[in-house]
């Protein structure tokens, strides 16, 4: 009896995104707030938006950071910058990554993009894109996005 050989399509399949405990030292590290409020969330959004730009920049677990994880403060000690990423005021990433030890190279808090806190989970992509651009600016990191 004769197989049955599917195609794969290779563009469904997932992007992998670099080992950062095997690559830290060539890798911008993306620390984010994970609030359950809008900016928390918006946050995060920036955070996986910066991964998946295609350059050297890498979302990593704040939680782990908070919870001790061995493996993540190595990561963190050595990135090759450490950018953090706040949703409000009370700047919860900060305190942890400053906390743990860490260097950050750059800090931003949503809510100083003029975006409010607001007790939900529902988002705009126009501002998670405006964040985006901003913060990618500013770190020299460019977006594959059309704006």
């Amino acid at each position: 009896m004769r197989k049955m050989v599917e195609k794969v399509d290779m563009e469904k399949l997932p992007k992998f995104l670099p080992l950062c405990h095997k690559e830290a030292e060539n890798l911008d590290i993306i620390f984010t707030c994970s609030g359950a409020a809008s900016v928390g969330k918006i946050g995060h959004e920036v955070g996986v938006l910066l991964t998946k730009a295609g350059e050297a920049a890498r979302l990593c677990c704040t939680t782990a950071v908070a919870a001790g994880s061995e493996m993540h403060l190595d990561i963190g000690r050595r990135a090759r910058r450490v950018i953090v990423i706040d949703g409000c005021p009370m700047k919860c990433a900060t305190k942890v990554i400053q906390k743990a030890g860490i260097k950050i190279d750059y800090s931003f808090t949503i809510t100083d993009f003029g975006i409010a806190k607001q007790p939900t989970l529902d988002i705009s992509e126009e501002d998670v894109l405006k964040v985006a651009l901003a913060i990618a600016e500013k770190v020299g990191i460019k977006l594959n996005v059309k704006s």
